[in-house]
């Protein structure tokens, strides 16, 4: 490509870089080209006749030689003893081929009058045709080898005698050992000091069949090169001659049929460009061409006719469909902050309370989304929870999220229940829902005292929830139908209990689905990996994690969908207070007075029943007694009791932590109590009867301790 544009070059070189030239030239190479393609396609069929020519004179060669032999001499005895000498020499002696020490074990052989007839009968072959040599040897399959018998061939360098071997691919030793008898018998090959050969041949078979040898006929394939070159030298000027006569010829047809056309419609292109540039509204250049080509020429000349025309009414267009495309581009960045708005955004959200912690985020994939969170106070210990996905997505969808929210809200507020909340709002959108959107929606109320979440979901994403110290994990609670789905559904309600220190994340299908440039989803089990990356971390840190690992993992693919997130950290009310104690003993039966008198005055000072407290201290006894008996057998240690009393609610917790062999108590099966005493499996009826006298019981095994948690209500 030259460097210069057209309009920077001399005359001379528009003449060279012309379309005109350029046309010469394509023509002249293409003719070089389709000339070279039929030279290759001759000289290849011109090589394969020769060929065929070279190897059927072989192979009728060795068959009439092979007729003859046969009649003129015994050739499996004398093959035989041949290849008998040949299997008792050593290799190391074999590899001596072709030298006089080796040829002297087979003097005796090559003095034979068999030998000699044989040999002579195949030199009248060899004298009589155009072959490189014919001759009688063996295929050796034990040593890969191509053993000679009898070779008439004197020339200095090719003389080979009984015995006389050189080395052969497994592949030629298949072919001729296993030929089928069909065809011509025949392979290519380039044996060592000697030019590619073509080997064409006839087995040998004694009266059972067995081939004891081969009578073989060697080609040079340096004779078939000879033979072409005449032709190829006579080929070649006729293809030359021709290729500058169509080239001429063809380049002045298609100067007055393409090349003149198209340089009056750059013309007519470019005065049109410059009057356009000087405000000239003359719109009759592509009218005035008398192009009558009668092919695509010709019909490019009257597309850019209509193009002239219809230039002018674009223009006029141009300026009203701008300024209407900034009016829509501004009325949507209004809707972006309108909805921005619409959710809470301003963080911390709630920093008068200490019981909870909570962070949010909405990114949509459009201007403006349909995905929706929300949090709001009931009453002073009651939060809304709300996490919602509107179907579609844009300005319909930003438009029915706005809807739902305000529902979802207002119903909340009248002291409703989740399911309640969700019924209500699915009746009002059902009853004028046109369009058939729908919107999922994950909706709970937090007790902000006793961090129990009452919660509904209408067909949204499982929430994830982290107990204190522990991960997140998904939590599979029922789904009911989606929101605008169906009139008259019923919703299901479930509770969940968090722990001081615990979190609850929700999101929307967004993050799972979100997708990279190789069509894989981001998943939950990635999302949860993100989420346990700092589980401890604050509300805040988590869902940078969860974004961050989206980021990383979709890269530069584009979002297809919204990402809206939401996390919350459950406190605990800082006016409950608490009394806790702690005892450290040796895991021994005989401390069981110390442990109960250790559990005892804290029970009754908390004010509780007689009753709680017997079903407390058995409860107590069982545990420690197993760890005595069975936590540190054969040996001894110790066992650490914590004793907690919440306030409110009253309630007692009862940690049992040692250091023993790593054994989980309720992966037990429980008993059959309905069985007789005599029928019962021994054991495990102590574990049982604590589970069902305690309201909660809870296993850990952390920093190499088991630990299992009593929790009773006093």
């Amino acid at each position: 490509m030259p460097e210069k544009t057209v309009r920077e070059m001399t005359a001379m070189e528009r003449k060279h870089y012309s379309l005109e030239a350029r046309m010469f030239h394509a023509v002249e190479m293409a003719s070089a080209v389709l000339g070279l393609v039929a030279l290759l396609i001759g000289l290849g069929l011109y090589l394969y006749a020769l060929v065929g020519q070279y190897v059927g004179e072989a192979f009728g060669l060795s068959r009439s030689a092979s007729v003859i032999m046969e009649q003129m001499a015994d050739m499996e005895t004398l093959v035989g003893d041949v290849m008998t000498v040949y299997h008792d020499l050593s290799q190391e002696e074999r590899a001596g081929s072709r030298t006089e020490a080796y040829r002297a074990n087979y003097t005796e052989i090559s003095s034979r009058e068999d030998y000699l007839v044989l040999r002579t009968v195949l030199r009248e072959f060899l004298d009589s045709s155009d072959i490189n040599d014919i001759y009688l040897a063996v295929y050796d399959r034990e040593t890969s080898a191509l053993v000679y018998i009898v070779d008439p061939d004197e020339r200095e360098g090719h003389i080979c005698y009984p015995g006389d071997w050189e080395p052969v691919s497994e592949k030629e030793l298949d072919h001729f050992l296993l030929w089928d008898g069909t065809g011509k018998l025949h392979y290519f090959s380039k044996r060592d000091n000697f030019a590619w050969l073509c080997t064409a041949g006839i087995p040998l078979r004694n009266d059972a069949g067995e081939i004891i040898g081969f009578v073989l006929a060697d080609v040079s394939l340096a004779e078939v090169g000879n033979g072409i070159k005449s032709f190829l030298i006579q080929y070649a000027i006729g293809i030359a001659v021709t290729t500058v006569l169509i080239g001429y010829f063809l380049t002045r047809h298609m100067k007055k049929t393409l090349v003149q056309p198209i340089n009056e419609i750059a013309d007519a292109a470019h005065n049109y460009a410059q009057d356009k540039k000087n405000g000239n509204p003359r719109s009759d250049y592509f009218a005035r061409l008398n192009i009558r080509t009668g092919d695509e020429v010709e019909n490019l000349s009257l597309i850019l006719t209509d193009m002239e025309r219809d230039l002018t009414e674009y223009e006029e267009n141009l300026t009203r469909i701008t300024a209407e495309k900034e009016r829509i581009g501004t009325e949507l960045a209004l809707a972006t902050r309108i909805q921005a708005d619409m959710l809470p955004n301003i963080f911390p959200a709630f920093p008068e309370r200490p019981d909870f912690d909570i962070y949010a985020s909405m990114d949509p994939a459009k201007e403006v989304g349909g995905d929706f969170y929300d949090f709001f106070l009931i009453d002073e210990k009651h939060l809304g929870l709300v996490m919602a996905d509107v179907s579609g997505k844009g300005v319909p969808a930003a438009l029915f999220m706005m809807v739902s929210k305000i529902l979802v809200k207002n119903f909340a507020m009248t002291g409703r229940s989740p399911a309640q909340v969700l019924q209500a709002v699915n009746d009002q959108i059902c009853a004028n829902n046109r369009e058939e959107m729908f919107v999922t929606v994950w909706f709970g109320i937090l007790d902000t005292e006793t961090g129990k979440i009452t919660a509904a979901n209408a067909g949204h994403e499982y929430p994830v929830l982290m107990q204190a110290g522990g991960q997140f994990e998904l939590v599979k609670d029922k789904h009911g139908f989606v929101i605008g789905g169906m009139e008259g559904m019923r919703y299901k309600e479930y509770e969940l209990t968090l722990n001081k220190g615990a979190k609850l994340f929700l999101y929307t299908d967004g993050v799972p689905e979100a997708t990279n440039a190789q069509r894989e989803m981001f998943g939950i089990d990635r999302m949860l990996t993100a989420l346990n990356k700092a589980p401890g971390t604050s509300s805040e840190n988590i869902l940078r994690n969860v974004r961050e690992a989206v980021d990383d993992f979709v890269l530069s693919a584009e979002q297809f969908d919204d990402l809206t997130m939401l996390c919350l950290e459950f406190k605990g009310d800082a006016r409950i207070e608490e009394n806790c104690k702690e005892l450290t003993i040796p895991a021994e039966v005989e401390n069981l007075p110390e442990l109960t008198a250790f559990l005892e005055q804290p029970l009754e000072e908390a004010g509780c029943s007689m009753k709680t407290q017997m079903q407390i201290s058995m409860a107590a006894e069982e545990i420690f007694v197993n760890i005595a008996n069975y936590a540190y057998a054969p040996g001894k240690g110790i066992a650490t009791v914590r004793l907690t009393i919440s306030r409110d609610p009253a309630t007692a917790t009862i940690t049992f932590i040692d250091r023993g062999t790593p054994f989980n108590p309720l992966e037990n099966e429980d008993p059959d109590v309905t069985l007789p005493a005599e029928e019962r499996a021994i054991g495990g009826l102590g574990i049982f009867m604590t589970k069902k006298t305690m309201d909660e019981i809870h296993y850990a095994y952390k920093d190499g301790q088991n630990q299992l948690t009593l929790v009773k209500k006093l």
